[in-house]
């Protein structure tokens, strides 16, 4: 399918189905909040996911999924989904963004999608990925993962026209960070240490008023690395990734996608190109989206719905007036 027919394709998904499919995985995993069981938090999400996306109008294909098929019933790379009868598109699903976070009750655990034309997501495997990300507004080429952390904090605050003192880097909270953070500091920046999450730390540089976050740095999953892309390219910002290897079976995991140069530096576009729908539903409350609320009977979840090619963001506070819609 040409790419210039993108925005007829994807205009066929609107934008509340989209959403239903988070806000049911979002529902689901909430149910398993606090239990501190990850893995039947995840797979109530997974099911609830597959079976809103089954009734969605699309001919889809898992391209960024929970693993390879021979770990179904996850939502496995390559697992066709949709009724069938719509368009073809390629997803990119992480039905929990947050499995520990959500096992703990603690704070920003997501229900996240990507819908786009097919054949545009990078179809990443499930490794590591080094990231950068910052928000619009800035001229290309801002940041860059060949740069030291210091270059680009001092590129970042001389754009911004401010002191390198006055920003605040999102990073993940691992033992592998131990140098990227002692460098951010030495430059003297601030940090924000999450414990889980990426994807909503790359989201959250594109509002650094709001959130307090003006750059993302360091490794994390490379199919989070995807979705993150999908989001900005609908909201605008920077990234730059590059997967991460950890052995021989990693470059093996790699090439069994079609990537021969596991050094390559993809950029956002790189990474997902043509019209995005991405879609996010908070799980339990973050800085981002407020968590599942049940509510006599009822239930209530909030949403980020997003399209590349309109440049539309909407934010969606829904009250479900029954739990039955969600079995």
């Amino acid at each position: 399918m040409a790419k210039d027919d993108g925005v007829a394709v994807l205009s066929r998904v609107f934008t509340l189905e989209i959403a239903r499919v988070t806000e049911a995985a979002a529902v689901a995993a909430a149910g398993m909040r606090g239990r501190g069981d990850e893995e039947a938090a995840d797979q109530a999400a997974v099911d609830a996911m597959r079976r809103e996306l089954n009734r969605l109008p699309i001919t889809g294909r898992v391209v960024i999924g929970e693993g390879e098929r021979d770990e179904a019933p996850m939502l496995f790379i390559g697992e066709e989904v949709g009724a069938g009868d719509g368009p073809e598109v390629d997803i990119a699903v992480d039905p929990l963004e947050g499995t520990t976070i959500c096992a703990k009750a603690l704070s920003g655990a997501l229900a996240v999608i990507a819908v786009a034309e097919k054949g545009t997501l990078l179809h990443a495997p499930d490794i590591y990925m080094q990231k950068i990300a910052v928000g619009p507004g800035y001229v290309e080429g801002l940041v860059d993962l060949d740069r030291t952390p210091g270059e680009n904090l001092k590129a970042l605050a001389k754009a911004k026209g401010v002191g390198i003192s006055d920003l605040t880097a999102c990073i993940l909270d691992r033992p592998r960070h131990a140098k990227l953070i002692e460098d951010v500091r030495n430059a003297g920046a601030a940090i924000r240490l999450i414990g889980d999450g990426d994807i909503a730390g790359v989201i959250q540089t594109t509002e650094p008023e709001e959130t307090g976050i003006d750059i993302y740095m360091g490794i994390g999953g490379a199919p989070e690395g995807v979705l993150a892309a999908a989001a900005l390219r609908c909201i605008g910002g920077q990234m730059q990734a590059r997967l991460h290897a950890l052995g021989h079976q990693d470059r093996e995991r790699a090439a069994s996608v079609g990537i021969e140069d596991i050094e390559r530096k993809y950029s956002m576009e790189e990474m997902a190109s043509g019209d995005v729908l991405f879609s996010a539903t908070g799980v339990t409350d973050g800085s981002m989206l407020a968590g599942v609320k049940f509510i006599q009977g009822t239930i209530e979840t909030e949403s980020v719905v997003m399209r590349a090619a309109t440049r539309t963001v909407r934010w969606i506070r829904t009250e479900h007036g029954s739990v039955e819609k969600f079995s």
